[in-house]
């Protein structure tokens, strides 16, 4: 999801606006629509009993993601008063969420390759 928010905001800026407030809207629905997601996925993380969420699972799946979307979505207020620290905002949560991405990709893969197969990766069986 990170991944795709963020492509989503590289095209929402490279497009040829005449002006801050499209944009500004367009950049706003996506944080928005992270913030509701981030919520959702805590509620999910406390009622699961698959496992016990340590701090890195909270920093990385919710806290650090919850505050990317809030910046882009407070971001939007600044958009008509400043639009340069507005866009820095923007640039801010789209780097953030680059880097949460990249954890937890490498996060999903480590844990597959060294939990799931046993710590051998079984590399080459099928």
């Amino acid at each position: 999801m990170h991944f795709g928010a963020v492509l989503l905001l590289a095209a929402i800026l490279s497009a040829p606006w005449h002006g801050i407030g499209t944009p500004a809207v367009l950049w706003g629905l996506p944080g928005l629509s992270g913030i509701l997601y981030e919520i959702v996925l805590d509620r999910l993380m406390r009622v699961q009993t698959a496992y016990q969420p340590e701090l890195e699972n909270w920093l990385f799946h919710v806290l650090l993601p919850f505050a990317a979307y809030a910046t882009l979505a407070g971001s939007v207020y600044l958009a008509d008063s400043n639009v340069g620290r507005a866009l820095f905002g923007v640039g801010t949560a789209a780097l953030l969420l680059l880097f949460i991405g990249i954890h937890n990709a490498w996060d999903g893969v480590t844990y597959h390759v060294f939990c799931q197969t046993g710590g051998t990766g079984n590399w080459g069986r099928h």
